[in-house]
C-alpha cells in the first residue's frame, strides 16, 4: 500500500485517489482483556476498515473476540481475549484502515478465532420523502438461529512472538451478506454474521494505517523533525506518533502548531522495531478540541456557494453536544470563510478543488471548531471553522466503454451506500501509483459492468463529480473489508 504522499503526487498528475472505534463513536470497554493466561507475552495490534451495505449508515452491536491456541478446543482456559464486550459501529469505514489498539497478549500460536455479537441496532438513510434525506428509527437486531457466536479456523495460525515486530488478525464482516432483506429489498433486522479471518504482519501492505484520529495529549518537545508526540485513541489508549522530514503536513500545518487542544488525523506504518506509528501524513482537524466526522447528505443550495449542509455524524468529540448527534444528522452553517483542506493534498490546488462552492452530497468530511460554536442558542445549525475532505470507499459498476487507459480514467455508477445520495455517474481518475487490489491487478481488469470499489476523494469540479482514486478494488474486496485484531 502506498503512502498518502505517493498517492497524492500520482493523483495530482492524473487530475491535470473492524469499523471504527473513533472518539465517542463507540461505547466503553477494553479492547484487550486484563486477565490473560500466564506466561511470556508478545505484541499484537488491531487495525480496522469496513464495507457497508447500501443505505445502511449504522450497524451497532457489542463484540467479543477470543483466540484459541493451535490444537486446543475453543472455550477452554487457554483462550486469550482480544476484544471484551466492546460496543462498536460496523458501518464506520469503507475501504480504509485505522489503528484500533496495540497491546501485549500471551505469546504462542493461535489457530481459532471465536467472535460473539450481542445486542445490536440497524439504521439506514431514507430518501423516499424527497428533499433532505432522513434517518430511519433504529431497528433491533435478531441473530439467525445457530449463527452466533462464530468460530473460524485460521488457514495460517496467528503467531504472537515473545520479541520482534507485532502481529495481528484481520476480521472481515460482510454486511451485505450479514444483514437480511426481504423480497422487496427491505431490511428485516435479521443478521447472520458472515466473517472472514486472516492473519496480518505489520510489514504487510494491509497493515498500513490509512486513518487514525486522536487528541494530542503530549505535544512535541521541539519544533524540528524527526520528532514524536502522543495522541489519545478512542478508548483512552495512547499512541506514539513519529514524524520525520518526509512526513507531509496538510493545510499549512506543522509540528510547531500542535498543542494539547489539537485533534489530528494521521496515516502511516507501524514501526518494525517498536509499537509506534511512523507517520507519512498528518492533518490538524481542530486546535479547539471539537470535531465531528461523517458523510455529507444534503447541500443548500444544490449549486453555487453553499450556505448550509447536512451530514451524518459517525463520530464526535465531545460526545454530549445536542446539535451534533452521534448517529444522527447535523446541520452546518456555511459562510465560505471556513478553512478547507484535503487529506494528502497541501498546495494551491486545494482551495480550487474544495471550498464552499465544491461541497456535494457523498463527500466524507471532518468538521472542527470550538465547543461554543457547536452549541448554538438556536438549537439547529452549528458553526465550524475547519472542513476537511477525506477518503471514502465508493461501490459501483464500470460503465461500458468508458475506460480510457491512456488517461487512467473510467466512469462509475455508484450503487452502494453513497449511491443513495450520489444519483449520477462519476468520473474516476487513477494515477500510475494508485493501486489495484482484491481481484484487480491492473487498469485493463476494469471490464464493462465490472463490480468495483474505489477508495478515494470525491470532488465537485464545476458541477461534475470526479473521484480521485487511492485504491481500486475488485469484486472480492469483501475478503478484506471490516477490521483486524
Amino acid at each position: 500500500m502506498m503512502s498518502p504522499k505517493t498517492f497524492g503526487n500520482s493523483c495530482r498528475l492524473a487530475f491535470l485517489t473492524l469499523f471504527s472505534f473513533v472518539a465517542a463513536g463507540c461505547g466503553s470497554g477494553s479492547l484487550m482483556s486484563t486477565t490473560q493466561p500466564s506466561g511470556p507475552t508478545g505484541s499484537s495490534f488491531v487495525i480496522g476498515t469496513d464495507a457497508p451495505l447500501a443505505s445502511v449508515v449504522s450497524f451497532a452491536a457489542t463484540i467479543s473476540v477470543t483466540a484459541t491456541p493451535v490444537g486446543d478446543t475453543p472455550g477452554g482456559s487457554s483462550d486469550v481475549t482480544l476484544v471484551s464486550s466492546q460496543n462498536v459501529d460496523f458501518a464506520r469505514y469503507d475501504g480504509l484502515q485505522t489503528l484500533l489498539n496495540e497491546n501485549s497478549v500471551t505469546a504462542g500460536s493461535y489457530g481459532t478465532i471465536t467472535i460473539t455479537l450481542t445486542g445490536g441496532t440497524i439504521s439506514y438513510l431514507d430518501t423516499s420523502g424527497g428533499g433532505a434525506p432522513t434517518l430511519s428509527a433504529p431497528m433491533t437486531v435478531t441473530y439467525a438461529s445457530g449463527s452466533n457466536p462464530v468460530a473460524i479456523t485460521l488457514a495460517d495460525p496467528f503467531v504472537v512472538p515473545t520479541s520482534g515486530a507485532p502481529s495481528g488478525i484481520r476480521i472481515d464482516l460482510d454486511l451485505a451478506k450479514s444483514i437480511g432483506v426481504d423480497s422487496t429489498g427491505a431490511i428485516t433486522g435479521t443478521v447472520t454474521p458472515t466473517f472472514d479471518v486472516k492473519t496480518v504482519r505489520n510489514s504487510d501492505s494491509s497493515a498500513h494505517i490509512d486513518e487514525l484520529i486522536g487528541a494530542v495529549v503530549t505535544a512535541p518537545t521541539g519544533t524540528t523533525e524527526p520528532s514524536s508526540f502522543v495522541i489519545q485513541g478512542p478508548h483512552g489508549e495512547n499512541f506514539t506518533i513519529n514524524t520525520s522530514s518526509t512526513t507531509d503536513w496538510d493545510g499549512g500545518a506543522s509540528l510547531s502548531a500542535l498543542n494539547t487542544s489539537s485533534v489530528v488525523e494521521v496515516a502511516g506504518q507501524l514501526d518494525k522495531a517498536n509499537q509506534t506509528l511512523d507517520a507519512d501524513e498528518v492533518s490538524i482537524l481542530t486546535d479547539t478540541k471539537f470535531y465531528a466526522t461523517g458523510l455529507v447528505t444534503y447541500v443548500t443550495p444544490s449549486s453555487g456557494q453553499a450556505n448550509m449542509m447536512d451530514f451524518y455524524v459517525r463520530s464526535v468529540l465531545p460526545s454530549e453536544l445536542p446539535d451534533v448527534p452521534l448517529g444522527g444528522i447535523a446541520q452546518v452553517n456555511i459562510s465560505g470563510n471556513e478553512k478547507y483542506s484535503i487529506f494528502w493534498m497541501h498546495n494551491a490546488l486545494t482551495k480550487m478543488l474544495f471550498n464552499a462552492s465544491a461541497l456535494t452530497p457523498g463527500q466524507e468530511i471532518v468538521v472542527g471548531g470550538t465547543q461554543a460554536e457547536a452549541t448554538p442558542s438556536s438549537g439547529t445549525a452549528i458553526t465550524v471553522n475547519r472542513i476537511h475532505l477525506q477518503n471514502w470507499g465508493y461501490h459501483g459498476t464500470v460503465v461500458s466503454g468508458s475506460q480510457n487507459q491512456g488517461q487512467g480514467s473510467f466512469t462509475m455508477t455508484i450503487n452502494g451506500f453513497a449511491g443513495v445520495v450520489v444519483p449520477t455517474n462519476v468520473t474516476v481518475l487513477a494515477g500510475p501509483s494508485c493501486d489495484f487490489r482484491y481481484g484487480f491487478g491492473a487498469f485493463n481488469d476494469l471490464s464493462n459492468g465490472a463490480s468495483v470499489r474505489v477508495v478515494g476523494i470525491l470532488l465537485n469540479v464545476n458541477g461534475n463529480l470526479v473521484l480521485v482514486a487511492r485504491h481500486i478494488d475488485g469484486a472480492n474486496f469483501s475478503d478484506f473489508s471490516t477490521f483486524a485484531f
